[in-house]
């Protein structure tokens, strides 16, 4: 495929269309049914778990949790923090308390995070807000066994922005043991010439700083012990595809340098899986994930659904980091 920087305008917002990739129905179809699915998915949230809207992490009006916790919370309370997509414009907390519907029960708390989208919110503003949002929940709740970032589409580079947060000026280290990062972009700089950028007005400079393939180094710094899933669907787009790839490369790359005498094998592994292996082996704890039969819409929709091969994985990845007897997984 022709890189970013040789495709034309139209090409280029082609690629960060999502809508225009998928499998299952039109392009206006599906963005549709993708917030009436999130929208359902968190009715039903609200039925099987107690639930405090609105809890407030800053002075701002759209600085604002919603929380899902069990009826019976375990003494060790491990806690999701979902931050939605919507390209940084769309969406809110009202729609992204979904995935309480198959961890609650399991005795599993979930946040719900709203920040300022686009246009009163800028990118830097965004990443601000959803860092001081951890650090005001885990200040919050002092009975957490352990933080877990899930982030969809735009939401999945504010949470790897979360995990390259420096936490010393936050006056708290959030305890962040794992984050899914679904369908994500990690390199801002091809969409400052896209639709996308109208309403955020990022300059190149406010592109390469909130750029989560730029900032390794302070990931593997503030980030090490954390478990990191890199999730793709199948019917993406090749942008799409090739962000979350080559994020996961990058990572890679990072720890075959540092690690190069403790791993000699990793930069020779042509199997995703021996990467990931080496990765774990490294002590950074890396997968990458190509979900089949999903577009960029369903491949989050779906983490409503307990048997859902996501929802498996973040269950089992909360087992090995909380260790908590009150969870079923």
């Amino acid at each position: 495929m022709t890189g970013w920087k040789e495709m034309k305008r139209d090409e280029l917002e082609r690629q960060f269309s999502p809508s225009q990739w998928s499998h299952r129905m039109a392009a206006d179809e599906v963005i549709q049914a993708h917030r009436a699915s999130l929208t359902e998915g968190t009715q039903k949230a609200r039925t099987v778990a107690q639930t405090l809207f609105n809890v407030p992490y800053g002075e701002g009006e759209g600085e604002r949790v919603d929380v899902y916790v069990p009826s019976s919370p375990p003494p060790d309370l491990p806690l999701v923090i979902y931050i939605h997509g919507g390209y940084w414009q769309f969406l809110s907390k009202e729609e992204s308390g979904f995935m309480a519907v198959p961890l609650v029960p399991r005795g599993i708390a979930v946040v719900a995070v709203d920040y300022d989208i686009a246009p009163k919110g800028n990118m830097d503003l965004m990443v601000s807000q959803v860092r001081r949002s951890v650090a005001s929940i885990v200040q919050q709740y002092a009975n957490i066994s352990g933080v877990y970032l899930c982030g969809h589409s735009a939401g999945a580079q504010l949470a790897a922005m979360v995990l390259c947060t420096d936490w010393s000026q936050y006056n708290v280290t959030p305890n962040i043991k794992g984050a899914f990062l679904v369908s994500g972009v990690y390199d801002l700089l091809p969409i400052i010439s896209t639709y996308v950028n109208d309403p955020l007005k990022m300059t190149k400079e406010d592109a390469l700083r909130n750029s989560p393939g730029q900032l390794v180094s302070q990931l593997k710094t503030f980030s090490a012990g954390c478990e990191i899933v890199v999730a793709v669907a199948q019917h993406d787009s090749p942008e799409f595809r090739r962000q979350s790839l080559e994020y996961f490369k990058v990572l890679r790359k990072s720890v075959a340098i540092q690690r190069s005498m403790q791993v000699p094998f990793i930069e020779a592994a042509e199997s995703l899986f021996l990467v990931s292996q080496a990765l774990k082996s490294s002590g950074l704890k890396v997968s990458f994930e190509d979900v089949p039969n999903t577009d960029h819409f369903n491949v989050i929709e779906q983490l409503v659904d307990e048997d859902y091969y996501l929802t498996q994985l973040l269950l089992k990845m909360i087992r090995r980091g909380a260790g908590a007897p009150g969870i079923s997984v």
